[in-house]
């Protein structure tokens, strides 16, 4: 490699940590979990209250958690039981899906999206 080639690649990896460092702190809170089962809208829960929830989807049943402004999956009756080990979910469009149950649960905002400019 070259001079001018590691220079290349520095300012690539500079960019790449700026925007990734931009997205990580412009993440907005959730204030709602919705849950889907097949599409359709069964639970509306607020984040910052705690409970647990058994969830009926198409192919058996998930557990969900919401504890301490979290969300998580912890039992599922899904021969793979993928969605147990995703991560919890805490902010604004974050999801945890269930493919063999059809189930969806993922975190909203109340705060509507404010326009700040109109493209015609």
């Amino acid at each position: 490699m070259k001079k001018n080639d590691i220079i290349l690649v520095a300012i690539i990896l500079v960019i790449a940590a700026a925007g990734l460092l931009y997205v990580n702190l412009n993440k907005k809170g959730g204030d709602l979990v919705i849950v889907r089962v097949d599409g359709k809208v069964v639970e509306e829960l607020p984040l910052n209250k705690d409970t647990t929830q058994i969830i009926e989807g198409v192919g058996g049943t998930n557990k969900l958690i919401i504890e301490d402004g979290h969300a998580d999956v912890i039992e599922a009756s899904c021969p793979d039981a993928l969605c147990v080990h995703q991560r919890q979910i805490e902010h604004d469009g974050e999801t945890i899906v269930c493919l063999p149950n059809k189930v969806v649960v993922e975190i909203q905002s109340d705060k509507k999206n404010e326009v700040d400019a109109v493209v015609n």
